[in-house]
């Protein structure tokens, strides 16, 4: 009867990432016989988890018979961190969003009691959403920093204890609590639904606080031995003496991030630079960089300049990629994916300069469509790949009135 449970399970979740699919796909794709699917789907029927779909708008001859999941069967609780912002929303069986997306000021560090508001945040939102918890497969959250999947652990944020991160959250939330570092869900995000989708080797950018990579090489989310591959950030690009987050000096992150952006725009606010921005603040970094992106989509020059530049040395870093791993698409994605194609040229002159030509002559730049929402799609992705793996805990069973264990 358990095996029946987690055959089933590797059904819903194929649909959960396919969509509509017929017999003979689940059929291959679970490597399973059409009878014993055939029986399968017929039992998801009646217990009102997938409905049929005679399609016939493309179909010769006979109308293919689609299965789909359906999108009030199940829902994921996503969560994207990063160093200021906590966001949150719900995603139905149809991988949509389907509350607005909410946002919290969270300043996420090593203090357990920030961890404690983490947890709040998310019992709220939870609470507040009037979803039952036995509807809710888990919670998947994105955050920056060096994630260990497989432990559960974030070793540059939450780290005050040997304890198991995620076990902490879940005893503290009462649901099955999914963690990876935001990147990569982001790149996983895009490898499923987005514009990585049947792609082999693809580099996704998180244009952020940071800049990080998510990387998709040979059709997997490749994150190398430990689990730590991708610190795009990081690499020592520069003798400019800055000091970087990682605490070394002339990292990527001095001269690309957003948040560097965000304090050349104040200083050239001061200086007297002919610009319309005005009022700009670190205090409010959310609302500073998109009212720098919004003023360079509208053709600010000094906000184009900003972006120009950085997107220049993001080009610089980007050909380091190519000469190492030869991707044929590199993705745009993240919070300052927003700024669209104002990316494209300055990192395609960077590559024109530093790339051997031969090597990027058929890759492909790109800004993600999923954009901002990239990391909240990756973190329901998240949950859904370990679906049927998932304990089938009983409402309850899990008890969020337990403290996290410090």
């Amino acid at each position: 009867m358990e095996k029946q449970k987690l055959y089933k399970r590797a059904i819903i979740k194929e649909m959960f990432f396919a969509g509509p699919s017929t017999l003979a796909e689940l059929s291959d794709k679970t490597d399973k016989s059409i009878p014993f699917v055939t029986k399968l789907l017929n039992e998801l029927k009646d217990e009102n988890v997938i409905i049929e779909d005679n399609t016939s708008i493309f179909a010769v001859g006979r109308p293919a018979q689609y299965y789909s999941i359906l999108n009030d069967y199940k829902y994921i609780i996503a969560v994207a961190l990063d160093q200021y912002i906590t966001r949150i929303s719900i995603v139905d069986m149809s991988r949509s969003l389907v509350r607005d997306v909410a946002k919290y000021e969270l300043k996420i560090d090593n203090d357990p009691k920030t961890l404690q508001s983490l947890v709040k945040i998310i019992n709220d939102y939870i609470k507040e959403c009037g979803i039952p918890r036995n509807k809710i497969v888990g919670v998947g959250i994105g955050m920056p920093g060096f994630v260990d999947v497989k432990k559960g652990i974030n070793h540059s944020f939450f780290s005050f204890s040997d304890n198991n991160l995620e076990k902490n959250l879940e005893t503290s939330i009462g649901l099955k609590v999914l963690i990876d570092n935001d990147s990569s869900l982001i790149a996983l995000a895009e490898h499923k639904y987005g514009a990585a989708k049947g792609r082999k080797n693809v580099m996704v950018l998180n244009i952020g606080w940071g800049v990080g990579l998510g990387m998709i090489i040979n059709g997997a989310i490749f994150r190398g031995d430990r689990g730590f591959a991708g610190e795009f950030s990081h690499l020592p690009l520069f003798n400019n003496d800055k000091m970087c987050s990682c605490g070394k000096m002339g990292c990527l992150e001095t001269e690309t991030s957003l948040l560097v952006i965000t304090k050349k725009a104040i200083s050239g606010i001061r200086n007297g630079t002919p610009t319309v921005l005005k009022e700009l603040t670190l205090d409010d970094l959310d609302q500073s960089i998109k009212k720098i992106i919004d003023a360079a989509i509208n053709g600010d020059k000094f906000s184009v300049s900003l972006i120009s530049e950085a997107g220049y040395h993001i080009g610089r870093g980007i050909a380091i990629l190519v000469h190492l791993l030869n991707p044929e698409l590199v993705l745009i994605s993240g919070r300052g994916s927003r700024a669209g194609k104002l990316w494209i040229t300055p990192i395609q002159q960077a590559l024109n300069e530093h790339c051997i030509p031969k090597l990027a002559e058929h890759l492909e730049i790109q800004i993600s469509e999923l954009q901002y929402n990239a990391e909240l799609l990756g973190a329901a992705a998240l949950v859904m790949e370990n679906y049927n793996i998932i304990d089938n805990r009983k409402p309850g069973k899990l008890s969020p009135k337990k403290s996290v264990t410090i």
